[in-house]
């Protein structure tokens, strides 16, 4: 039995489409081809969610994203080492909010970038990160943030990679950083 050999995951792409919710690709190619009865080689590629807020000839993107989209906290690190590349020093800041709804399309990830969703749960506190792409250079704020909504209003969200994953929930404080959990700690989009 000779099995299949896949090389390491490629860079990701940037995303697809710019001003709008899209997915970004990673791929892999087969160096072995599996042979004698050997298990069939994995999948060669990967999908993403992703937002770009920046058009190809570099004009920002006029669209505001209703609701907020937010992804894992953990793609934070690959954000804060892009913006201090880019020179763009300001750290952004963290909004607490108490989760209200969350749509049963949450527990039915199957993709491995999507797993974080099933920490999701109603009652639990959570810290979403507002830095650089999502934070806008003029409002200095993150589409779907709340800022300005008044006390105990239910503001709509959405996890970006799964259109089935989405709630509600109600907006706590702002504060400079974030102090959640890494399972209950996400970023803005």
């Amino acid at each position: 039995v000779i099995p299949c050999v896949v090389s390491q995951w490629s860079a990701w792409s940037g995303c697809a489409e710019p001003c709008k919710t899209t997915y970004r690709v990673r791929t892999r190619h087969i160096v072995q081809e599996p042979r004698n009865g050997a298990e069939a080689c994995p999948a060669l590629e990967e999908r993403a969610g992703c937002v770009e807020y920046w058009t190809q000839q570099g004009t920002e993107c006029k669209q505001s994203l209703i609701p907020a989209l937010i992804t894992t906290g953990g793609f934070g690190k690959a954000r804060k080492k892009r913006a201090a590349a880019d020179g763009k020093a300001r750290a952004g800041y963290c909004v607490e909010f108490q989760l209200v709804a969350i749509m049963p399309g949450c527990l039915h990830s199957h993709h491995s970038y999507t797993h974080w969703m099933r920490y999701l749960r109603e009652g639990h506190t959570v810290c979403v990160e507002c830095q650089h792409p999502a934070l806008h250079s003029r409002s200095q704020h993150c589409s779907g943030d709340g800022t300005g909504s008044r006390k105990n209003q239910l503001l709509h969200w959405q996890a970006v990679g799964n259109p089935r994953c989405k709630g509600t929930w109600r907006r706590i404080r702002q504060l400079d950083t974030c102090s959640c959990p890494s399972v209950h700690s996400f970023l803005f989009i």
